[in-house]
């Protein structure tokens, strides 16, 4: 019987987490993305799905802000989510998600963004409805908010530099 934990992310998972990562999505930008928001101080919340010393599955939570009439709201964008093809459908992605939103609100923080697929995050309380009114370049059905206290429902969503530089690539 495998042990399978969620973990804190450390400095020793790097390599692991490149490589679940290349392998998830079968190229290297969002490899690439992880190692720029960690440098760049804007992770929030960083797992690793954990089983039997090997790290089989990754989350990150960076900063995200809301503008909104000269104000700045914090919010977090989860990307990217990714776990090792062979573990597909294990529950590992999900479990990732609720591990990193309950250390989220513990964190104090009340609005988080996803582009991703709605059917999946769907499943988490993600809603394009929360983020249609955002003034984002990744606006449209992808692109899903969910809220756990007061939050903006509008304003402009200004993700950390580096995933223009990262997705730029």
């Amino acid at each position: 019987m495998s042990m399978m934990s969620i973990r804190a992310a450390t400095p020793r998972d790097r390599e692991a987490i490149r490589l679940v990562e290349e392998h998830a999505f079968g190229q290297q930008a969002e490899a690439g993305l992880v190692d720029a928001l960690v440098t760049g101080g804007d992770a929030v919340v960083e797992l690793v799905a954990d089983e039997d010393g090997q790290v089989v599955g990754h989350i990150l939570f960076s900063r995200l802000f809301v503008q909104n009439g000269g104000k700045s709201f914090p919010a977090v964008a989860l990307a990217p989510l990714a776990v090792e093809p062979s573990f597909h459908g294990t529950g590992i992605g999900g479990a990732l998600v609720r591990e990193a939103h309950i250390r989220l609100k513990d964190a104090g923080e009340v609005l988080a963004v996803v582009l991703g697929d709605p059917a999946y995050y769907g499943r988490f309380g993600y809603s394009h409805a929360r983020a249609e009114k955002f003034e984002s370049e990744y606006q449209g059905d992808a692109l899903q908010a969910l809220a756990w206290g007061e939050a903006p429902e509008t304003g402009k969503l200004v993700y950390a530099s580096a995933f223009g530089s990262a997705l730029a690539a």
